[in-house]
């Protein structure tokens, strides 16, 4: 149903490149070139400058790409509104999560949502919350599933889960001997953490904020990208992290690590869905009831 011509101009203005939205559409470059002809020569204006190997949108081309955009989302929820009447959900959903939640939260719920609606086709980004926020304001995800306390005023935020991150160790590691570290000790034990932009990471800052100590004054040994990353140097390492207790249930019922108390010290956070301000499309919100179902959560 959507006009075509706008669908390769989306893809070229998302991408600003000719061979990146000829990928995208499974089309080649001069049929895209073609279509952004047609489309300048309508409007008998200029959509894009091109400078060498390079291309940027005109005043023009930034215009038709906001209401491009707009058309796409209504095309999107006249498919899904018709096809509810049909009793036919189908249709494409961009998703985003942050690395903890698309690693060890999100899989069985992607994997039910399939069996229950096949004709639905997802994709899923994984980053930091960060990122996927930004990807969320630059359009180019429709739904986030992220962590953190610090929050977007141009997005929109649903309490999803409630987490945990406890302090881990590796069995073999020294301090496997402990069960219990008061926060004095905490300050003197190497720590491996999340990256900056993590929400792990913001959500520990925050927390030990509350018994007034800054990162700065704690001995952090390494920031990695991931948590499988940091449970990787920890099996080689007598360093200590924190980590969601979904991440690291199963690997400490196996005994490969031990989770250590953290004297008058706990880490509790929320996982949220997160989208641009407004009523998500139907698509998303079929997605969010599915999810929170799946975990016995009401929204």
């Amino acid at each position: 149903m959507q006009d075509f011509r706008l669908r390769v101009f989306h893809a070229v203005a998302s991408h600003l490149s000719f061979t990146k939205a000829a990928a995208e559409l499974f089309i080649t470059q001069p049929a895209v070139s073609k279509n952004i002809h047609e489309l300048e020569s309508e409007f008998d204006i200029r959509l894009f400058e091109r400078k060498g190997n390079k291309i940027s949108l005109t005043a023009a081309g930034k215009i038709l790409l906001n209401y491009s955009e707009q058309i796409i989302d209504v095309y999107k929820q006249i498919d899904f509104d018709l096809n509810v009447i049909k009793k036919k959900f189908s249709g494409r959903l961009e998703l985003g999560a942050s690395t903890t939640i698309g690693q060890y939260v999100l899989p069985q719920v992607l994997a039910k949502f399939y069996q229950s609606f096949p004709e639905i086709k997802l994709s899923l980004v994984n980053n930091n919350t960060e990122k996927i926020e930004a990807a969320l304001l630059d359009k180019k995800i429709e739904l986030g599933i992220v962590e953190g306390r610090t929050q977007n005023k141009q997005l929109k935020y649903t309490q999803f889960l409630k987490d945990e991150l406890v302090a881990v160790v590796h069995t073999k590691s020294k301090l496997a001997k402990k069960d219990v570290l008061t926060l004095a000790e905490l300050q003197t034990t190497p720590l491996v953490l999340r990256e900056r932009g993590s929400g792990t990471l913001e959500v520990v800052e925050h927390a030990l904020q509350k018994h007034k100590i800054k990162l700065s004054q704690l001995h952090v040994a390494m920031y990695l990208g991931s948590t499988e990353s940091i449970k990787s140097f920890l099996k080689h390492s007598n360093c200590i992290s924190f980590i969601s207790i979904s991440a690291i249930a199963n690997d400490a019922a196996n005994g490969e690590f031990k989770i250590i108390d953290i004297e008058n010290f706990d880490i509790t956070r929320s996982f949220y869905f997160v989208h641009l301000q407004g009523k998500p499309s139907g698509l998303a919100s079929t997605f969010m009831r599915f999810a929170a179902q799946h975990y016995n959560q009401k929204l």
